[in-house]
């Protein structure tokens, strides 16, 4: 087999506009947000009330330990139902050089540059291809739109670099959300012009997004005036250049009970949002076998918080960090029949610090 690293510094992959097809969007763009919301503003919810998910269900392991495109934690994931197709996002490995670039980074340099490598499988853990993503952000959660010409996946973009409380290291954060088609083989830039940027009203960082598949919504967390708060869209309008919310919710402060709210990644079905939250084994009081993982429901019509349950789901993975979730529907033809997907990240073993991706979930609802 080709050495990955050498292979892709040799490869003729165009980077770009041009490494993706016709059909992919055309010239990025920006739309600003419509109205602003203060981050003490409680706006009542439009939304048809749903059954939610419980959470104190027994969780079931859909991906046990699969290797992805990059050796690093899985930062989060989403399906695109039409297809069976499942889509994780990483930072970039270290030393590893892109198509486009004059040298190798480092993985501190990858975090703050905010490189990502998105990584298509199968639903049996199959990796169908790889593509890569520079200057977009941590990866902290990300949807997949599912359309008859491919699967479009939702991203933070335009990434700005924060110092670490280190006081040394950085880490990178979108501030806009990007669309895209997933295209393998191929390198985008957040400028690239295969790249529709849109961005919510000045002064709003750290946007993130997740797609309610059943309702066509898109959800998008962000950070307004130093505060994360919840937003809910109808997709349609919201790429239209609507951005009156059907929710606006936030952040609730408490998503690990008697822990330092570690934040992991969220999904939305119906009227509900669900949070996920927890550490690493052997970080913040995380222990095995309990671990410290919650998985927080929010109610997106009051912003109260309806369930919280700490979930021992993959507690004997080694290492064991949450990240990222994801509504799964199996079958395409029954919608009613879904799935409250969470993700976690595990050693190879315990003497090789390789990550691997494990993805656990919840099917009932009340």
């Amino acid at each position: 087999m080709l050495d990955r690293r050498r292979f892709l510094r040799t490869a003729g992959i165009t980077v770009g506009a041009a490494a993706v097809p016709a059909v992919a969007v055309g010239a990025a763009q920006a739309i600003a947000h419509s109205r602003s919301t203060s981050q003490d503003d409680a706006t009542p919810g439009s939304v048809t009330a749903s059954k939610r998910f419980d959470l104190t269900a027994a969780s079931t392991a859909l991906l046990r330990e699969v290797q992805l495109g990059s050796t690093r934690v899985l930062q989060s994931f989403a399906f695109d139902n039409t297809s069976g197709h499942l889509f994780t996002v990483q930072l970039v490995d270290s030393g590893l050089q892109l198509p486009g670039e004059t040298q190798t980074y480092s993985g501190p340099d990858r975090e703050a540059n905010g490189d990502l490598c998105v990584t298509r499988l199968d639903t049996s853990g199959n990796v169908l291809g790889t593509m890569y993503l520079r200057g977009f952000g941590h990866g902290v959660q990300i949807g997949v739109e599912s359309t008859g010409s491919g699967s479009y996946l939702w991203t933070e973009t335009h990434n700005v670099r924060s110092l670490n409380s280190d006081g040394t290291t950085y880490t990178g954060w979108g501030d806009r959300l990007a669309r895209f088609k997933f295209a393998n083989g191929t390198v985008l830039t957040a400028d690239s012009p295969a790249v529709t940027q849109y961005t919510l009203e000045s002064g709003v960082d750290r946007t993130t997004c997740a797609i309610d598949p059943v309702n066509n919504r898109l959800a998008v967390r962000c950070r307004v005036s130093g505060a994360f708060r919840f937003r809910l869209y109808d997709l349609a309008a919201f790429k239209a250049g609507g951005r009156t919310a059907l929710a606006d919710v936030a952040q609730p402060a408490d998503l690990q009970p008697g822990y330092n709210d570690t934040f992991q990644g969220f999904a939305s079905y119906g009227s509900y949002l669900y949070l996920l939250a927890g550490s690493q084994y052997g970080k913040d009081g995380s222990v095995s076998p309990n671990g410290n993982t919650f998985i927080t429901s929010v109610d997106w019509n009051t912003g109260t918080v309806t369930e919280q349950k700490l979930t021992k789901a993959g507690y004997t993975l080694s290492y064991r960090e949450p990240e990222g979730m994801a509504i799964q529907i199996p079958d395409p033809s029954n919608p009613s029949a879904l799935r409250l997907c969470s993700g976690f990240s595990s050693f190879t073993s315990d003497t090789d610090q390789r990550k691997k991706a494990s993805i656990y979930y919840k099917a009932v609802l009340v």
